[in-house]
């Protein structure tokens, strides 16, 4: 929908791939009506999301000339070797970027943020090295694309949570063995969304949000006794459900620039020709001492998961008003046009 509304602020046609059953938030609640109302001109029902790679939806997305925004979704529903060498319709960004969020893959995200020089949490080969509190994540049994991490203080305490888990098949054991153990982060969740101008070459700090996940959120918003008490029935689940607007200080904000700085230039020296467009470095922030520093445990490649970053103020000191994620694609497109550039938009 961020794409939607933001495309057709700068003059053009949307068109949605959605699966059938699915659909009513593009077809009918957002459709654009002739009142001028809704964002969602074209949509292109499909019996399942993979379905968006056959000839045949690839046909008519290339008879609308359309620019393919793609999202962490389309990558979980669909086969990478198809979207990197058989999806015909032009992505906007690097379409090789996105497999590197995968924490099984070889020079993958952990690898480009410590070539970029940025902090990440201490990890751990073997849960028998667990000696402080971690977080140890992994995939849902059911659904590969899903979070079912877990905490852990100890081997004893990660043994004991994991092969609950396995038994109510929350998780498997392949999945568990292809989990990372990572330090927990102390301090607060702060989500970094950027855009990279392969026109102007400079990075842009669009917002910053944290996340809402399902059902840890609920569980925090308990108090201490009564956490222990649910504790015996459930277990927390880290399943994004939303995302909530947040800013970050003044003095952290040189720090934030020069963080998507440097991973962007690391991305353009290992996978050529780079980050295109947006992209987030999502952690937490500690104490120090000496002083405050983003500590990063996750990177999202393409467009991230965050409508609400328009509603911080980082675009409006950049450009004298808010501007979303989906809007700013689309004025990267229309400046790519005017300047006879948008092969360099596209993968």
């Amino acid at each position: 929908m961020d794409v939607c509304r933001g495309a057709k602020a700068e003059g053009f046609e949307t068109v949605v791939v959605a699966q059938k059953g699915r659909d009513k938030t593009y077809s009918k609640y957002y459709k654009t009506r002739k009142d001028g109302r809704g964002c969602v001109d074209h949509v292109i029902l499909v019996n399942s999301f993979a379905d968006v790679v056959l000839p045949e939806i690839q046909k008519k997305l290339r008879d609308l000339n359309a620019v393919f925004v793609h999202s962490r979704y389309f990558w979980a529903y669909c086969d990478y070797h198809d979207v990197e060498d058989k999806f015909l319709v032009p992505i906007l960004g690097n379409r090789i970027l996105v497999r590197k969020e995968e924490r099984t893959e070889q020079n993958n995200q952990y690898f480009l943020l410590q070539k970029a020089g940025l902090k990440i949490p201490r990890q751990f080969k073997s849960p028998e090295d667990i000696d402080r509190l971690v977080i140890v994540k992994t995939s849902e049994a059911s659904r590969g694309y899903e979070r079912a991490f877990f905490l852990a203080s100890s081997f004893d305490d990660y043994m004991k949570t994991s092969s609950e888990m396995i038994v109510s098949k929350s998780i498997s054991l392949e999945s568990l063995a292809d989990a990372v153990i990572e330090e927990f982060v102390v301090g607060p969740q702060i989500n970094l969304n950027f855009f990279y101008s392969p026109i102007t070459k400079e990075v842009e700090l669009l917002g910053t949000d944290t996340r809402r996940q399902t059902n840890i959120d609920g569980l925090l918003r308990l108090t201490a006794p009564e956490q222990i008490e649910v504790l015996k029935y459930i277990k927390p689940k880290y399943i994004e459900n939303g995302h909530q607007a947040v800013t970050i200080k003044e003095s952290l904000i040189e720090k934030a620039y020069q963080s998507g700085e440097k991973f962007a230039k690391t991305v353009e020296k290992y996978y050529p020709p780079g980050m295109i467009g947006p992209f987030a470095l999502q952690g937490a922030v500690t104490a120090g001492p000496p002083s405050e520093e983003f500590v990063f445990f996750d990177v999202s490649m393409r467009i991230p998961g965050s409508p609400g970053t328009m509603f911080t103020p980082y675009t409006n000191y950049l450009y004298g008003e808010s501007i979303s994620v989906g809007r700013r694609v689309a004025m990267e497109v229309k400046y790519a046009l005017q300047s006879n550039s948008l092969e360099s938009l596209l993968t």
